[in-house]
C-alpha cells in the first residue's frame, strides 16, 4: 500500500470546491488582487478569504502584499502530486480492465469451441 500523503489531501480538498476551482481558473490567466478575485462571487470578504487560505495551504496559490493590495498568483507546480496520483490510478485501472477484457475474450473463445 502506498504511503499516505497529507499534502495530497490538501490539494484534493482545495479542488473539491467550485469557488476555489473558479479562483484557480481566474488565476490561470495571470495574477490578480484579492479585490478583483472576490468581485464575481456573492459572498462576504471573510468567507472569500477562507477559500484563498485553503488554496494557499494546499500550495496552489501564493500571495504577497504590496502596500494595501494583496496579489495572488497560481502555483501550477503544486498540482504535480495530484497529477501523479491520478496517473498512477489510471495505470492501475487500465491494467485491471485489460485483464478483464482478456478474460472475457477467453470465455467467449471457449464457448465457441
Amino acid at each position: 500500500m502506498a504511503k499516505h500523503d497529507p499534502g495530497l489531501d490538501h490539494i484534493f480538498t482545495a479542488l473539491g470546491d467550485p469557488t476555489r476551482r473558479a479562483i484557480l481558473a481566474r488565476l490561470a490567466q495571470g495574477p490578480a488582487s484579492v479585490t478583483d478575485l472576490a468581485a464575481p462571487f456573492d459572498m462576504a470578504l471573510p468567507s472569500f478569504m477562507g477559500h484563498l487560505k485553503r488554496l494557499e495551504a494546499a500550495g496552489l496559490v501564493a500571495s504577497h502584499k504590496d502596500g494595501r493590495v494583496r496579489t495572488c498568483a497560481l502555483q501550477p507546480q503544486a498540482l504535480g502530486p495530484a497529477a501523479d496520483w491520478i496517473a498512477e490510478q489510471r495505470a492501475i485501472w487500465e491494467a485491471r480492465l485489460d485483464r478483464l477484457d482478456a478474460f472475457v475474450l477467453s470465455l467467449a473463445k471457449e464457448q465457441k469451441e
